[in-house]
């Protein structure tokens, strides 16, 4: 036997917006279920005599919204399988932000006993364009307050936040804009739209949980955004900007670069990332990032001018590979620790590049890299190979021999002195792997130790009238231990 669920909608205000049919389904329905009786028209329906049953109750008992749905549609799909029907009633259209009636048709879509059939209803929605006077066709965002992500709103294009059900979610709407917008941007609080008590608000962002009243039939309206340097944050407006230095009607310079002239650029900006790490500041540091940013989305948009690539290929690439090296987060493996998920990631990554049985383990490393943090990555792979010192002191041992050979080849060739003393640098990188360090930003930080005691010895010159080449040695000295102490 066939068991039918009617998912009728009950529209934006009180009966007299009912269609004919619908309020004679409402009247005669023996079995008649809202999801909430807090709605313009139960009121006319009650004066009509028509009883029901209210999943209001339900509110009250679950901790989650998720858990209010689930539990309708649980108890619906109950009744209808001991029903020959059941008549299901929601604000608004079944179709437009009904999280239970989604629920129900994916429920009802498998079971060959349970017949759906949806009845339309007015949404909000046409009578709201019509109280803030706007056209969709505009472009419309439309999204529910309890699933609200900032980083997915489109502010250029009329902003629609329903469910907007108490303060406390108001409150949470706001915090949300607050993040992309001015805090004095207009915005619109919109309640009962369609009804007779219909009510329009217009208050800046910042006042939206300032004793403002909402409820359930609460929507807030966000107006697109007109002037443009209010999404300079957005990737969108950054990549428009690329775009356009690229473009005929760009700028010369940026027109003429290739992936081969940006190469210097993106390293110098790479080092500024660092020294800005080193000192600490985080302003800079986000400047020096956005630099960083510009070089990649300059390949990119040079890739997209050539038909080779886009930044989406660059994104799409980069985010698949961190879900596919991540199963312990993105996928059901577990992990005990963090080492065992670098050996996972080794693994996976081995796999990804295809490395054969006959290939060296150190044909991976980047060929490009520093000859500091290469020496340091050839040393990591073969260590983990097994290929390592036993112990501390032989290190160390192999550090003395190698400044034994510096000493004796002093008095060779050029060339044999060169290569001795890439010797010693190979095992004092290997020395400061031991011990935890890389030998890449020691070596930096030495340097920066270096610029600023001898720009002290400048400047205490210069204090005295002279200049660094005026004084002797031992006066300089002097200085430098000075600035040592300071």
């Amino acid at each position: 036997m066939i068991r039918k669920l009617t998912i009728i909608g009950l529209g934006a205000g009180g009966i007299d917006q009912l269609s004919l049919g619908i309020y004679k389904k409402l009247k005669e329905a023996d079995k008649l279920y809202l999801r909430t009786a807090d709605h313009p028209v139960v009121r006319d329906l009650e004066n009509e005599g028509i009883k029901y049953h209210s999943f209001d109750h339900i509110y009250t008992e679950q901790d989650t919204f998720e858990g209010v749905y689930d539990q309708i549609v649980k108890v619906l799909l109950k009744e209808v399988r001991q029903s020959d029907e059941v008549v299901y009633a929601v604000p608004g259209h079944p179709m437009v932000a009904e999280r239970t009636v989604q629920l129900l048709l994916n429920e009802a879509k498998g079971d060959q006993e349970i017949s759906t059939n949806i009845l339309g209803g007015q949404s909000f929605l046409d009578p709201l364009f019509a109280a803030l006077k706007i056209d969709p066709i505009e472009g419309l965002n439309f999204v529910n307050a309890m699933d609200l992500d900032g980083d997915e709103l489109h502010f250029n294009q009329h902003l629609v936040i329903c469910q907007v059900y108490d303060s406390f979610v108001a409150s949470e709407v706001k915090l949300v804009l607050l993040e992309h917008l001015p805090y004095d941007y207009p915005v619109s609080i919109v309640t009962a739209c369609g009804h007779k008590d219909e009510k329009v608000i217009h208050i800046p962002l910042h006042e939206l949980d300032h004793n403002i009243e909402v409820d359930n039939l609460t929507s807030v309206y966000v107006p697109p955004v007109k002037d443009r340097n209010l999404l300079n944050h957005t990737f969108p407006a950054l990549r428009k900007v690329i775009r356009k230095l690229r473009s005929p009607e760009g700028c010369p310079w940026d027109r003429e670069q290739t992936h081969e002239s940006l190469k210097k650029y993106l390293v110098e900006e790479t080092y500024e990332v660092l020294e800005a790490i080193d000192q600490q500041d985080d302003e800079h540091l986000a400047e020096e990032l956005g630099d960083v940013l510009l070089q990649i989305m300059l390949h990119a948009q040079i890739g997209e001018d050539e038909g080779y690539f886009s930044i989406d290929d660059v994104i799409r690439s980069i985010t698949t590979k961190m879900i596919r090296r991540h199963p312990h987060v993105f996928s059901d493996k577990s992990v005990e620790s963090a080492d065992e998920v670098i050996a996972n990631w080794e693994q996976i990554k081995a796999e990804e590049k295809g490395v054969k049985n006959d290939s060296s383990l150190l044909s991976g490393i980047n060929k490009a890299l520093p000859p500091l943090l290469k020496a340091l990555e050839y040393q990591k792979t073969a260590a983990k190979a097994g290929f390592d010192w036993e112990d501390i002191q032989s290190v160390w041992a192999k550090v003395d021999e190698e400044l034994k050979e510096v000493r004796d080849a002093c008095e060779t060739s050029p060339d044999h002195l060169e290569l001795e003393i890439g010797d010693l640098l190979f095992s004092v990188v290997n020395l400061a792997r031991w011990k935890g360090i890389n030998p890449f930003l020691a070596l930096e930080r030495t340097n920066r130790k270096f610029l600023e005691r001898f720009t002290y010895i400048e400047q205490s010159a210069k204090s005295e009238g002279k200049t660094i080449h005026e004084l002797t040695l031992e006066q300089m000295d002097k200085l430098w231990e000075e600035s040592k102490r300071k």
